[in-house]
């Protein structure tokens, strides 16, 4: 269930139990806005972002706001079911590196220019256009960050493939371009806004229907490079297991906005690390490093605009961990754990599980947005060995 807090204009609902000071601020400057409808809903895995918490959710009347979707557009993810159930460390090993040398990571891109029917269907926006040529080499590859592949198994045995990316350099240049653009109007409009971070584009203005043409066709290249990474992770599972078989892809956006229908009104949801939980709609919450994920059912609760958490959610900042973590502990976490991967580095700790909340705590308090379908343990863990989010 969810905490009420109250503000001079709508309510801001939060599933946890409290909300570090930066991001409560930003949530209550949410609440103040004069074109949020109904209330502000924080998800579990709620902390500090640009101008809104990440784990946000914010309902809108004609206007959007680039930084309540954030700078990686189509950021999400994708799992798929394996019929494997049957395995050891060392063929596992293999199918890790086979992913390796097939998905480019990090700073890498592929070598040859990747064909996509869409390329040729971009919008003519120039923060788009310029983009196109470096994204023919950016498709099916995974970027740093956060961003990970994972092979996983359930409770009942069954090996899991998972990945979460984004749409690379074009989520981080369309959100940033649009952003200026916004804070420059809401200067010349003396608009009431409690904070720059929140500049918005109302509905009747061109460059509203520029950004959203643009984020949907982020969101396009995202599922696409998504769907490509997959495959290659499977191609790599068959060559060491041939006989296996795969399910049908579970995928799901969580930094989008579009038009949803909520108590009675149609309007503009922005989820920025949240993830839609419409009533029986599949989804998938990622744990941590070595942590547990869960793939889930949504419940449709009205009270979180249907919407539940994209993940654990961050306790500490990059650098902090990697000033406070400690390298040995959090090897041992995942050797304890079996879970091959390659962390070797203080700089790798940024993304380590102790810089992450507990997705057990997560999910418990999103017992009412979501039901628990599986539960997924880490096998083998790939990462981009570079901080870059691109």
């Amino acid at each position: 269930m969810y905490n009420v807090i109250n503000s001079e204009r709508i309510p801001v609902k939060l599933w946890l139990d409290d909300l570090e000071g930066k991001a409560m601020e930003q949530a209550l400057n949410l609440a103040k806005l004069p074109f949020a409808f109904h209330h502000v809903a924080i998800m579990p895995d709620g902390h500090c972002g640009y101008g809104m918490p990440i784990g946000g959710v914010l309902a809108t009347f004609d206007v959007v706001i680039p930084n309540a979707v954030g700078v990686d557009i189509g950021c999400g993810m994708r799992a798929v079911r394996t019929s494997i159930k049957e395995y050891d460390a060392e063929r596992l090993k293999k199918v890790k590196a086979l992913i390796q040398e097939r998905i480019p990571v990090g700073f890498n891109h592929h070598k040859d220019k990747q064909t996509w029917d869409k390329f040729q269907d971009a919008p003519e926006l120039n923060i788009v256009q310029q983009e196109l040529q470096s994204a023919q080499y950016q498709l099916g590859t995974l970027g740093g960050g956060n961003h990970f592949m994972e092979i996983q198994a359930d409770l009942n045995g069954h090996v899991w493939l998972m990945l979460h990316s984004g749409s690379r350099n074009f989520g981080l240049k369309i959100a940033n371009y649009y952003h200026n653009i916004a804070k420059d109007r809401c200067t010349r409009w003396y608009s009431e806004i409690p904070d720059p971070d929140l500049a918005f584009l109302p509905k009747d203005t061109p460059e509203y229907a520029e950004y959203m043409d643009a984020m949907l066709y982020a969101l396009e290249f995202a599922e696409e490079s998504r769907a490509r990474m997959m495959i290659a992770m499977i191609s790599a599972v068959t060559d060491v297991f041939p006989t296996a078989m795969f399910d049908d892809p579970i995928d799901v956006h969580h930094n989008y906005a579009r038009y949803e229908h909520h108590f009675g009104k149609n309007v503009i949801v922005h989820r920025k690390g949240a993830t839609s939980a419409q009533e029986d709609e599949l989804g998938i919450i990622p744990g941590s490093q070595g942590t547990a994920s869960y793939i889930v059912r949504g419940l449709g609760n009205p009270e979180s605009f249907m919407s539940c958490s994209h993940g654990a959610g961050r306790c500490m900042g990059r650098k902090e961990a990697q000033r406070t973590l400690n390298l040995a502990n959090e090897i041992k976490r995942l050797d304890d754990a079996g879970v091959i991967h390659d962390i070797c580095t203080t700089q790798d700790l940024d993304e380590a599980a102790g810089s992450y909340k507990d997705i057990d705590a997560v999910m418990a308090h999103q017992t009412d947005l979501v039901r628990v379908v599986e539960v997924l343990k880490p096998l083998a863990v790939i990462k981009a060995k570079t901080k870059t989010n691109q």
